[in-house]
């Protein structure tokens, strides 16, 4: 009896050891929970973190790019100017965010939405720019093709009016009246009034020049002025109180006298009557000039 007595302290000692097993192992299996999800919370904050990191880099790729497709632009239109405004403030906003502490899952979320939208402006508004600077480009090759085009315009529009001026001119002096034959005889006037030829330079009170037109096609009908310079023996232009200037030739010059014909084209003579006293002995020289040009000229000697 006492043997069967004694037996009983034994069980009841195995039961508190396998309790204590249990509750050795419940304890085991909590600390290897809590380890498990520490672990699995640490590997979340360390994702958090390096998506962090590869966001905040992303917006310095695409911030660069934006300062890249600037570099050497044209003026930007006013669209393109609110376009870059725009995407630098979006990326300011998203650099504020990344930099708080710590971000939720929805906050990373929303953010990785964000900087995924603006990849895809940056990406489109790179586009608009290189198609500005293309379209400015073109723009300069037509404005420097156009120039080139206005200076070879230009180039021949001075040739061109080179070559009217230099036209007209021999219009001009072709359409001038000429010569066809001249001669000078000089006169004395009698009390009568009548007049005779004279030799003398002494009795010499007047000469007239006898000369015809040589025929002209393209010389205009009607009237036209004559100028005549008389040269006396000694070189010396006759220049009486009533003369005056005129062209001729290109330059300017001072005449003896002054008349008018009446121009036909039909061979007509023509007579220039001019008095003067007192003439020298020698030879004069008579030239005669019309619409800018010399007519011709012609000579007499008194003794």
């Amino acid at each position: 009896m006492e043997n069967q007595y004694g037996q009983q302290p034994p069980k009841k000692n195995s039961n508190v050891i396998y309790f204590l097993i249990a509750v050795v192992v419940a304890l085991l299996g909590t600390d290897v929970y809590l380890y498990m999800q520490k672990n699995k919370s640490d590997t979340k904050i360390v994702y958090q973190n390096d998506e962090k990191t590869r966001l905040q880099t992303e917006l310095d790729s695409l911030e660069a790019q934006i300062e890249q497709v600037n570099m050497g632009r044209a003026k930007m239109t006013t669209e393109m100017q609110a376009k870059n405004d725009s995407l630098r403030a979006k990326i300011k906003e998203l650099r504020r965010e990344l930099a708080k502490g710590k971000l939720t899952k929805a906050e990373l979320s929303h953010a990785q939405e964000d900087i995924k939208q603006l990849r895809y402006f940056v990406t489109k508004y790179t586009a608009d720019i290189e198609e500005l600077k293309k379209e400015n480009t073109n723009l300069t090759v037509e404005r420097d093709t156009l120039k080139t085009n206005l200076a070879t315009v230009s180039t021949k529009a001075a040739d061109l009016e080179k070559k009217t001026v230099e036209l007209d001119a021999k219009v001009k002096e072709a359409s001038a009246l000429k010569v066809g034959s001249a001669d000078v005889v000089a006169y004395k006037i009698k009390n009568s009034g009548k007049e005779v030829e004279e030799k003398k330079a002494k009795n010499t009170q007047k000469i007239k020049v006898n000369f015809t037109v040589a025929g002209n096609t393209v010389a205009e009908k009607g009237l036209h002025d004559i100028y005549v310079r008389v040269i006396d023996p000694t070189g010396n232009l006759i220049t009486p109180a009533d003369s005056g200037t005129f062209s001729a030739d290109a330059q300017d010059l001072q005449y003896t006298y002054k008349t008018a014909i009446d121009f036909k084209d039909d061979g007509s003579g023509y007579t220039i009557d001019w008095q003067y006293s007192p003439f020298q002995k020698g030879t004069y020289t008579v030239i005669l000039y019309a619409d800018g040009f010399t007519m011709g000229k012609s000579s007499f000697t008194l003794k």
